[in-house]
């Protein structure tokens, strides 16, 4: 660990000055929360714990098989986990009902974007609009000014600039920066990544010590409200339930030389760089190039043309300033388990850029978010338009 901590360089600032007023506590249920709980409730700060109930996962029956997937993010058993942590170290505890707000910002965009050929990351906008906005408004209706959670991040506030900077995280193995570009400077003024500075082993073994009750615990790895990573089968559920039906119109597929080699089952059962489940042989490996859903024809090519010099991001959120003064040179992450790119990202308007990339990037996947670094800094990030 490194010897100023993110809580004790954090306290150097008199915004963070609140060690006497309650702090609140994402609780999923999960190790890494509950280990910052037990961590801020060892330090005597005073604790409260919040788990959030995104998804009713009695929904969509028929897509749970003999019962909600194991490993799977937000799930009942998480919160009867979170309860029992809070209990154990005398935690007050609530458990508050964000169904309404994460179907509106998260589920249903997500059904959105996949049916327009995006390729969405459901947590991010669930990081954005439901973690930090619901849950720090709720947090301060009782009492709790700041908010911690499990993310794998620092935050620090830089005297220079006035602005709160979001770092990436001591374990470059669990970095979530890449989840959390969108945070606004209200949010990370008052939000705290107490892990940010540890690793994971270091993790685990506080939260042995700490004798945490879920210490051994494995990770999440399902989305929530998807079961098994079945996304079509999801929105084909979830439509149905909203009285809609998908519409699957086959079509071409198409190499990029123009020849057809043969028919679609839906654009929406394709994404950008596939290779398998495509269902044709043409003597030769073919990706997924492009969906054009204008044409409804689906673009194959050979891996070299997956290979893009720029691309465009929309929405942007700087973090690192309000707005940059001209071109800036950056790394630039376009998936969470991308190495992160040299490229100069170019302002296009107020809230889009032009990201060009010093080296062609393999599969710049519309709907994927796109972040910027500088070093261990997050500069700002969006979403990739095209």
């Amino acid at each position: 660990m490194r010897p100023e901590t993110q809580t004790e360089a954090v306290r150097d600032d008199a915004a963070f000055a609140l060690a006497d007023t309650p702090i609140a506590v994402a609780m999923s249920g999960g190790v890494d929360s509950s280990t910052v709980a037990a961590m801020l409730r060892e330090s005597g700060r005073p604790v409260v714990g919040l788990t959030m109930q995104l998804w009713n996962q009695r929904r969509l029956p028929h897509l749970q098989g003999d019962g909600p997937a194991p490993h799977r993010c937000c799930s009942l058993d998480d919160v009867y986990d979170a309860r029992r942590v809070a209990e154990h170290f005398g935690i007050p505890f609530y458990v508050v009902n964000f169904e309404r707000a994460f179907e509106e910002t998260v589920v249903r965009p997500f059904v959105e974007d996949y049916l327009a050929g995006r390729t969405p990351i459901p947590c991010t906008r669930c990081n954005n609009d439901v973690k930090f906005a619901e849950l720090l408004a709720t947090s301060r209706q009782i009492g709790a000014e700041r908010i911690a959670t499990g993310h794998y991040a620092r935050v620090r506030h830089n005297p220079e600039t006035g602005r709160y900077e979001l770092l990436r995280a001591v374990d470059e193995s669990k970095d979530q920066t890449y989840f959390l570009f969108g945070l606004t400077q209200e949010q990370l003024s008052r939000a705290e990544f107490p892990l940010g500075e540890l690793t994971k082993r270091e993790v685990r073994e506080i939260a042995r010590g700490l004798a945490v009750p879920v210490a051994e615990k494995p990770e999440s790895q399902e989305i929530c409200f998807v079961p098994s990573g079945g996304y079509v089968q999801f929105i084909e559920s979830y439509l149905s339930e909203q009285g809609s039906t998908l519409a699957s119109e086959p079509g071409d597929m198409i190499l990029t030389t123009g020849e057809v080699v043969g028919r679609h089952e839906g654009l929406h059962h394709y994404t950008v760089g596939q290779r398998r489940g495509l269902g044709i042989a043409v003597g030769r490996p073919v990706f997924v190039v492009a969906l054009d859903r204008e044409r409804n024809r689906l673009i194959l090519g050979a891996d070299a043309e997956l290979h893009a010099e720029a691309c465009d991001v929309r929405d942007v959120n700087w973090i690192a300033w309000e707005q940059p003064h001209g071109p800036v040179k950056a790394q630039v992450r376009i998936r969470n388990r991308h190495e992160p790119a040299d490229a100069t990202v170019t302002a296009t308007s107020e809230a889009t850029v032009r990201v060009e990339f010093d080296e062609p990037q393999r599969a710049i996947t519309p709907g994927q978010a796109a972040v910027f670094y500088s070093g261990e800094r997050v500069l700002g990030g969006g979403w990739i338009a095209k």
